[in-house]
């Protein structure tokens, strides 16, 4: 072999990523902080009040609905697509959901994702994540942003896109009766940045 030959071949093999590797060499995870992986890009974000406060008003009104069991926030779960390990602010999950081989949540169970806008991390939600979530087949997915004071429901996934959208100030409802939730969603409590 030439040196030519082991670096192709080094090549070949170092940039192979997976999720689970890339995950591992970011344990431990400082606390307080929230790591994604999307589109093999590596983000750490820290959790504010706002934040949180709007990710437990969704979960709390979830519960009318879902038992406690099928409503998760910042737990890993692999979408399609490269390297896509998401830590979702909030999910519901159909009845008799279960985990994959790996103990994760499978995507193909969840009917509601909702993300709270971080200002690092707000073009991920918008766009390559939203996409992520559309191909998964995610019915209903809710972006809560703080910034704006604005919420952004999306409904009716196809490929990588959403056909329907709806946008309204923070102190309308979110209409979800004609969706798999049944339920409306409070925004009127919901904080600003």
């Amino acid at each position: 072999m030439t040196v030519v030959d082991d670096r192709i071949e080094m090549a070949d093999t170092s940039d192979e990523r997976t999720l689970d590797g890339m995950f591992e060499w970011l344990e431990p995870t400082p606390e307080g902080f929230k790591v994604e992986i999307v589109g093999g890009n590596i983000f750490m974000s820290p959790q504010r009040d706002t934040h949180w406060d709007i990710i437990l008003d969704v979960v709390e009104q979830l519960r009318a609905v879902y038992p406690r069991k099928r409503v998760k926030s910042d737990v890993r779960i692999d979408f399609p697509g490269r390297l896509n390990g998401f830590a979702s602010d909030v999910v519901a999950l159909v009845d008799g959901a279960v985990k994959d081989a790996k103990g994760r949540w499978r995507y193909q169970d969840i009917e509601f994702v909702a993300e709270v806008i971080s200002e690092g991390t707000a073009a991920n939600d918008y766009g390559p994540k939203k996409a992520a979530y559309a191909a998964a087949g995610v019915p209903v997915y809710l972006i809560a942003d703080p910034y704006t004071g604005k919420w952004h429901l999306h409904t009716l996934p196809k490929d990588d896109g959403y056909h329907g959208t709806v946008t309204l100030d923070f102190g309308y409802q979110v209409d979800l009766t004609g969706t798999v939730l049944g339920l409306t969603l409070q925004t009127g409590d919901f904080p600003r940045d």
